[in-house]
């Protein structure tokens, strides 16, 4: 398990974290929990509701769809999109809305350990430091960005491995 002295130094390690002053990472460190995972524990499944925010201390984890999840597909199982490696977020957009989890968080590597941040807590704090639910909230859309333009460009990759003779 990870030493919860250490949670704010692995928070900024994080993008999303980035340019919060210690105090700030300290209170996000104390609404925080520690979870470890070993390869093939699923930490969330694609089409739940979340509820967290995670960061990688040590360890990798894949990011998952399932595209028979939305009908009649050519791929069946899911399908890793990205690994994610220490100090990288994932289940953000719990933060930004409600909705149910686009894709699955399967631990890729044994021993991976993870700080889990619940999303109500942390907007709380938000509410409590607007400071903190700026920076926050900027350095999530720029993360958000980057992932996005990312996997435009595996879209624009598989079609041109597709021939184009698939439509999306």
């Amino acid at each position: 398990m990870i030493d919860t002295t250490s949670i704010p130094d692995i928070l900024r390690q994080a993008d999303i974290f980035s340019d919060l002053d210690t105090v700030y990472l300290e209170l996000i460190a104390a609404i925080s929990s520690s979870r470890e995972y070993n390869a093939g524990d699923v930490i969330f499944e694609e089409n739940s509701v979340g509820h967290e925010l995670f960061v990688i201390a040590d360890g990798e984890v894949d990011i998952q769809v399932d595209p028979s999840l939305i009908g009649e597909a050519a791929y069946t199982g899911p399908m890793t999109i990205s690994t994610l490696r220490r100090g990288q977020s994932f289940g953000e957009m719990a933060l930004v809305d409600r909705g149910l989890r686009s894709a699955s968080a399967r631990c890729a590597q044994h021993e991976t350990h993870l700080v889990a941040i619940p999303r109500q807590a942390l907007m709380d704090l938000c509410e409590a430091h607007p400071e903190l639910g700026f920076i926050l909230m900027r350095n999530l859309a720029v993360d958000l960005a980057a992932k996005i333009r990312a996997s435009g460009f595996q879209v624009r990759e598989w079609l041109t491995w597709a021939g184009g003779r698939t439509s999306l």
